[in-house]
């Protein structure tokens, strides 16, 4: 496919560029940029602000389980902290938390970092923070801020690499959401919808190549995890029009939660479609960037990590509604 092989390409060249200290491939010019960001002033000024400037607070221990809890840390931006819910129950932290208590029989510690507003660059006080708790995983969903602040893709990359090495050091699983579809976003019009699909997608491309050449695993958001945001938009997002609903959260979270118990253990990887189960990074990456809620991991062909076109990885597309005890 042409689409796949581009973003392979480009995903290759952002990350590249991010290994050796360049700015990378600007995806839009200053005009596009400017029109975006426009869009989404205006957008803005019109439908209004979310329920306050962060999600409810939801740090705690969840799931009536004896035994020593599970430490769980949420990194991110307002995504990831439930930005526009004012019960905590429907924030993607605890629904994550809940879930993982009840396939471990266990509790669950949970230490939401995560800010609303946060870009890639601004990751680094969140891993201090979640570090400090000595998590068994954490959970990043970072992305929609880099392309706000115009951030270089190359260079958003190279912070998210960091954040998760620096995890990965401390022995600490990690799972990443990657930068959902900003197209799907309706206050933004076309033709500048276009353009916010493709940048935000290649960028998703080069975090999967980065977090799982990092020792990370990924999710892809994607057109924010399904069909229903672009068939029900009035119930997948939340008043702005910006963020997700309790049910688009729940969804996100839920999309998630299987790649966090199988990097904990907890759950064995979903058999791979066939013919989909090793590609080269470049090329998982991009499948994935396409495909919401597919998972890429590293992985070993004939007990090597890489191959001709650079290092091996595991695709994985989950099911919408896959039960937790379905393999």
């Amino acid at each position: 496919m042409v689409w796949p092989a581009g973003m392979a390409r480009a995903a290759r060249k952002i990350a590249t560029a991010a290994a050796l200290g360049g700015g990378g491939l600007t995806a839009l010019g200053a005009t596009a940029y400017a029109l975006l960001i426009a869009e989404g002033l205006l957008a803005r000024k019109a439908i209004g602000q979310p329920h306050g400037l962060d999600g409810p607070p939801s740090d705690g221990e969840y799931g009536d389980f004896p035994g020593e809890p599970l430490k769980l840390a949420m990194l991110g931006d307002s995504t990831a902290v439930g930005l526009g819910m004012t019960d905590p129950a429907d924030t993607p932290g605890v629904l994550l938390a809940g879930g993982l208590a009840e396939v471990s029989e266990r509790p669950v510690r949970l230490l939401v970092a995560a800010k609303s507003g946060t870009p890639s660059a601004e990751l680094g006080d969140q891993v201090d923070q979640a570090l400090a708790m000595e998590p068994d995983v954490a959970v990043i969903f970072v992305g929609a801020n880099d392309i706000i602040t115009q951030t270089p893709p190359a260079i958003a990359v190279r912070h998210l690499t960091k954040a998760v090495r620096r995890l990965r050091d401390a022995g600490v699983e990690v799972v990443v959401g990657t930068c959902p579809d900003l197209g799907t976003v309706r206050p933004i019009s076309q033709p500048l919808r276009w353009v916010a699909r493709r940048w935000s997608r290649q960028l998703a491309a080069a975090q999967t190549v980065a977090v799982v050449d990092a020792g990370g695993r990924t999710v892809a958001f994607a057109d924010v995890l399904g069909p229903e945001f672009a068939t029900n938009p009035t119930e997948m997002f939340g008043p702005d029009r910006f963020h997700p609903s309790a049910r688009g959260y729940a969804q996100a979270a839920y999309a998630v939660l299987p790649s966090v118990c199988a990097a904990l253990g907890l759950w064995p990887e979903p058999r791979p479609a066939r013919g989909e189960a090793l590609q080269p990074i470049y090329l998982a990456a991009a499948t994935a960037a396409e495909e919401p809620g597919t998972e890429v991991i590293a992985t070993q062909v004939d007990g090597r990590t890489t191959g001709l076109h650079g290092k091996w990885a595991s695709l994985f597309r989950r099911r919408p509604g896959e039960r937790l005890n379905e393999s």
